[in-house]
Protein backbone atom coordinates (compact mmCIF):
# COMPACT_ATOMS: atom_id res chain seq x y z
CA UNK A 1 0.00 0.00 0.00
CA UNK A 2 0.94 3.27 -1.20
CA UNK A 3 1.44 5.57 1.95
CA UNK A 4 0.76 9.26 1.52
CA UNK A 5 1.62 12.14 3.40
CA UNK A 6 -0.84 14.56 4.87
CA UNK A 7 1.67 17.20 6.28
CA UNK A 8 1.64 19.41 3.67
CA UNK A 9 0.15 23.30 2.89
CA UNK A 10 -1.15 24.77 -0.24
CA UNK A 11 -0.60 28.31 -0.17
CA UNK A 12 -1.50 31.62 -2.31
CA UNK A 13 -3.74 33.99 -1.80
CA UNK A 14 -7.32 35.48 -3.44
CA UNK A 15 -8.17 33.51 -6.27
CA UNK A 16 -5.05 31.24 -6.78
CA UNK A 17 -5.22 30.43 -2.95
CA UNK A 18 -9.22 28.65 -3.44
CA UNK A 19 -8.10 27.27 -7.13
CA UNK A 20 -5.08 25.60 -5.32
CA UNK A 21 -6.86 24.05 -2.76
CA UNK A 22 -9.71 22.34 -4.86
CA UNK A 23 -7.32 20.96 -7.25
CA UNK A 24 -5.78 18.96 -4.04
CA UNK A 25 -1.88 19.11 -5.38
CA UNK A 26 0.74 17.60 -2.63
CA UNK A 27 4.60 17.25 -2.29
CA UNK A 28 5.66 14.29 -1.57
CA UNK A 29 7.65 13.68 2.06
CA UNK A 30 10.47 12.58 -0.67
CA UNK A 31 10.46 15.19 -2.65
CA UNK A 32 10.43 17.66 0.78
CA UNK A 33 13.66 15.84 1.49
CA UNK A 34 15.30 16.07 -1.73
CA UNK A 35 15.11 20.22 -1.46
CA UNK A 36 16.17 20.08 1.42
CA UNK A 37 19.47 18.48 0.52
CA UNK A 38 19.58 20.32 -2.55
CA UNK A 39 19.40 23.58 -0.43
CA UNK A 40 21.64 22.58 2.54
CA UNK A 41 24.79 21.66 -0.75
CA UNK A 42 24.04 24.97 -2.30
CA UNK A 43 23.89 26.70 0.81
CA UNK A 44 20.65 28.60 -0.35
CA UNK A 45 16.99 27.75 -0.03
CA UNK A 46 15.66 26.67 -3.03
CA UNK A 47 12.09 26.31 -3.80
CA UNK A 48 10.94 23.53 -6.92
CA UNK A 49 8.62 25.33 -9.98
CA UNK A 50 6.77 22.76 -11.55
CA UNK A 51 4.82 23.78 -15.06
CA UNK A 52 3.05 22.05 -17.88
CA UNK A 53 4.43 23.02 -21.39
CA UNK A 54 2.71 22.42 -24.78
CA UNK A 55 5.18 19.70 -26.35
CA UNK A 56 7.13 16.62 -25.61
CA UNK A 57 6.11 13.11 -27.92
CA UNK A 58 2.59 12.56 -26.10
CA UNK A 59 1.59 16.26 -26.58
CA UNK A 60 2.31 17.72 -23.09
CA UNK A 61 5.48 17.97 -20.98
CA UNK A 62 6.93 18.38 -17.81
CA UNK A 63 9.43 21.00 -16.64
CA UNK A 64 11.26 21.17 -13.19
CA UNK A 65 13.22 24.39 -12.19
CA UNK A 66 15.05 24.97 -9.29
CA UNK A 67 14.51 28.48 -7.96
CA UNK A 68 15.11 30.94 -5.73
CA UNK A 69 11.89 33.13 -5.07
CA UNK A 70 8.55 33.10 -6.41
CA UNK A 71 5.94 34.43 -8.74
CA UNK A 72 3.30 36.88 -7.29
CA UNK A 73 0.28 34.61 -8.79
CA UNK A 74 2.30 31.35 -8.22
CA UNK A 75 0.60 28.27 -5.53
CA UNK A 76 2.79 27.05 -3.53
CA UNK A 77 2.63 23.69 -2.18
CA UNK A 78 4.51 23.19 0.80
CA UNK A 79 5.42 19.91 2.98
CA UNK A 80 8.04 19.98 5.66
CA UNK A 81 8.97 23.72 5.44
CA UNK A 82 9.81 22.79 1.70
CA UNK A 83 8.18 25.03 -1.21
CA UNK A 84 7.03 23.66 -4.62
CA UNK A 85 5.13 26.40 -7.01
CA UNK A 86 3.32 26.76 -9.80
CA UNK A 87 1.60 28.66 -12.01
CA UNK A 88 -1.84 29.55 -12.68
CA UNK A 89 -1.69 28.65 -16.08
CA UNK A 90 -0.50 25.28 -15.03
CA UNK A 91 -2.22 24.37 -11.61
CA UNK A 92 -5.72 22.74 -14.16
CA UNK A 93 -3.40 20.58 -15.82
CA UNK A 94 -1.76 18.97 -12.13
CA UNK A 95 -5.03 18.76 -10.20
CA UNK A 96 -4.51 15.98 -8.13
CA UNK A 97 -1.51 15.20 -8.46
CA UNK A 98 1.43 14.41 -6.30
CA UNK A 99 5.51 16.14 -7.04
CA UNK A 100 7.71 13.16 -5.79
CA UNK A 101 11.08 12.37 -6.46
CA UNK A 102 12.30 9.27 -6.98
CA UNK A 103 15.64 7.47 -7.18
CA UNK A 104 15.86 4.19 -9.08
CA UNK A 105 17.42 2.44 -11.77
CA UNK A 106 16.47 4.47 -14.22
CA UNK A 107 17.86 7.58 -12.26
CA UNK A 108 17.52 10.05 -9.50
CA UNK A 109 14.86 12.45 -11.11
CA UNK A 110 11.31 14.61 -9.81
CA UNK A 111 8.39 13.28 -11.41
CA UNK A 112 5.16 14.00 -10.97
CA UNK A 113 2.12 11.19 -10.24
CA UNK A 114 -0.66 12.46 -12.16
CA UNK A 115 -3.87 11.01 -12.04
CA UNK A 116 -5.51 13.18 -15.33
CA UNK A 117 -3.23 11.80 -17.83
CA UNK A 118 -4.33 9.42 -19.84
CA UNK A 119 -1.12 8.18 -21.25
CA UNK A 120 2.36 9.13 -21.17
CA UNK A 121 6.00 8.73 -22.72
CA UNK A 122 8.38 6.18 -21.36
CA UNK A 123 10.33 8.52 -19.65
CA UNK A 124 7.78 9.73 -17.90
CA UNK A 125 8.28 13.52 -19.04
CA UNK A 126 5.31 13.99 -21.54
CA UNK A 127 1.48 13.16 -20.84
CA UNK A 128 -2.02 13.61 -23.21
CA UNK A 129 -5.02 13.95 -21.22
Amino acid sequence: MTERSTDFRVEASGDAGARAATHGLTLSAAAAARLARLSETRGTSLMLRVAVDGGGCSGFQYRFDLVGSAEDDDIRIRNDDQTALVDPVSLPFLAGSVIDFVDDLAGAQFVVRNPNAASSCGCGVSFSI
